[in-house]
Order: structure tokens, then C-alpha cells, then sequence
């Protein structure tokens, strides 16, 4: 389904400041137990996806998920 958005949530290793949520996307962040961090939104399509992920492997974050909801 081309043009179709979906919600994401991201979790990463580390904790991210929650300043960085519109360098993302405009994503929820939420910290979790144990040093990890939950980046939750609505993305436009796979290229927003992947800009976010490109974003947090340019910062040397570790990916734990990627769930689509």
C-alpha cells in the first residue's frame, strides 16, 4: 500500500535525550529500565523508517527493535 503510514516503535540501547525527538521525526521518546530507550511515532513510508535508523547508527546506538504497529 503505497502512501500509507504506520505507528513505529524503535528500541535502542542507550538513552537518548528527549530535545532529539523533531531530529526524529517527531517520535515519543521514552526511557526505559536498564539504559534503553523507546522511540514511538507515526512514520510517512519506509524512507522516514530508514532515515531514523540511518540517524541512530550514525550516533553509534545499538538497534535492540523495530516493531511496526
Amino acid at each position: 500500500m503505497m502512501n500509507e503510514s504506520f505507528v513505529y516503535e524503535i528500541v535502542v540501547e542507550n538513552e537518548i535525550p528527549e530535545k532529539w525527538s523533531d531530529w526524529l521525526e517527531g517520535m515519543s521518546i521514552e526511557k526505559k529500565p536498564g539504559r534503553s530507550t523507546s522511540l514511538t511515532g507515526r512514520l510517512t513510508d519506509q524512507a522516514a523508517l530508514l532515515g531514523i535508523l540511518i540517524r541512530l547508527h550514525d550516533f553509534n546506538l545499538t538497534i535492540v527493535s523495530v516493531i511496526r504497529k
